[in-house]
């Protein structure tokens, strides 16, 4: 397996953060979120972002971060944000830093995962599968587009599925 980054793409509740730490440590690799490098370099939390700056700041500051972890991190593993493909010159960078994982599950699933989060800023309405349905309607070519692996987050345990996707990638 080559050395570049690998990057976990997909939906909200896809499993990117949770399995991409258990696949790091498989791989002996950093582990980075880019939700989560955003919140340190601004000290403030994803939705405050999405009040103060809208979602058009907010994919801003997603592009920004998602170039320097490129340019300047070595070999890691990097969950990314489910809308982090909606721009064009990300899904270029995600392509050409590494292989491009998409970790994908069913709507149901997805619905499952977050029905209780508070923490997701498109989320925060009263109809969340019908957000759900559109997200992953409108972002499931992109994602598909730019993978290099679909890979499904099914419903085994995270360590089980980041096990078997490095196997995966190994043959790639």
């Amino acid at each position: 397996m080559s050395e570049a980054h690998i990057f976990l793409i997909g939906p909200m509740g896809a499993g990117k953060s949770t399995i991409g730490r258990q696949l790091a440590d498989f791989l002996c690799r950093p582990f980075i979120d880019v939700d989560n490098e955003i919140e340190t370099m601004t000290g403030a939390d994803i939705q405050w972002i999405f009040d103060m700056e809208g979602e058009e700041g907010f994919r801003n500051r997603e592009s920004k971060v998602l170039k320097g972890l490129i340019e300047t991190s070595r070999s890691s593993i990097i969950a990314t944000g489910g809308g982090i493909v909606l721009r064009r010159q990300n899904r270029s960078m995600l392509q050409e830093g590494g292989q491009v994982v998409y970790l994908s599950a069913t709507k149901g699933q997805l619905y499952e995962r977050t029905r209780k989060d508070k923490n997701r800023p498109l989320l925060q309405v009263d109809d969340r599968r019908a957000v759900i349905d559109q997200l992953v309607e409108n972002r499931d070519p992109l994602y598909r587009e730019i993978a290099d692996l679909i890979f499904p987050s099914g419903s085994m345990p995270p360590s089980k599925i980041a096990k078997k996707l490095a196997e995966a990638l190994s043959e790639l």
